[in-house]
């Protein structure tokens, strides 16, 4: 029988750093706002699987507004709270009692909106046999390091990878590590895991077009991968 698989999309965040008005997860992406795309390519790549949507608060009724004019059919939601960190946690919380043994947890960022199956695939087979599992890519650009002076120095950029989500856990064991307090070298669930002595964590490979839309030329990035699709 097939680990049953649970996938938690945190679209909580304040897009900040974007600069538009609304979060970056709500700007339209290819005539849709890019959170629908990140869920209709997450039932694509793991179609028996549940997922959870974190929202801010602030944005449920707007999410719900949006779902109605896109007739779009919204999984189940769960309000974040001031950090990711506390998204997340919220989100495990309202899963707990339906988590098994066997229970994969999926934790992926609402606005990156292509994943693919075939990685997906290679994130749940791995995460199958070990604690977790982290799709990560080659850092292209050349690296330097920072000192507490500001001074800075080169370094090997094939001793680095860049880290994307879905991150794919062990479900027990990624609710016992958000147990712990939170600290503030939390940046992403696998270091959550490793604080709690999880640290059979694996990287598999990742995708170029998984991109994060951080940027609003990134949204024109993932209108071409899209349309390469």
């Amino acid at each position: 029988m097939e680990q049953p698989i649970i996938n938690i999309i945190v679209a909580a965040g304040s897009g900040s750093r974007f600069g538009a008005t609304l979060p970056k997860q709500f700007c339209l992406l290819n005539g849709r706002p890019v959170l629908m795309h990140t869920i209709e390519h997450m039932r694509q790549a793991m179609p028996h699987s549940r997922i959870i949507v974190v929202l801010s608060s602030d944005f449920v009724d707007y999410w719900d507004e949006l779902c109605l004019n896109y007739n779009f059919a919204s999984p189940a939601i769960v309000v974040g709270g001031d950090s990711r960190w506390k998204s997340v946690k919220n989100a495990l919380g309202s899963i707990a009692d339906d988590v098994t043994p066997s229970t994969i947890i999926t934790v992926h960022d609402g606005a990156r909106p292509i994943v693919d199956s075939k990685m997906a695939t290679r994130i749940i087979d791995a995460a199958r046999q070990h604690s977790g599992a982290i799709p990560a890519i080659a850092v292209t650009d050349s690296l330097r390091m920072i000192d507490n002076d500001g001074n800075s120095s080169p370094v090997d950029r094939a001793m680095f990878r860049a880290v994307q989500t879905p991150q794919a856990f062990n479900g027990p064991q990624l609710l016992e590590a958000y147990s712990l307090p939170y600290q503030s070298d939390f940046t992403d669930d696998a270091s959550v895991m490793a604080a709690a002595h999880f640290d059979d964590i694996v990287l598999v490979e990742g995708s170029p077009s998984n991109i994060k839309i951080t940027h609003p030329n990134d949204i024109e990035i993932a209108k071409i991968y899209l349309n390469q699709q």
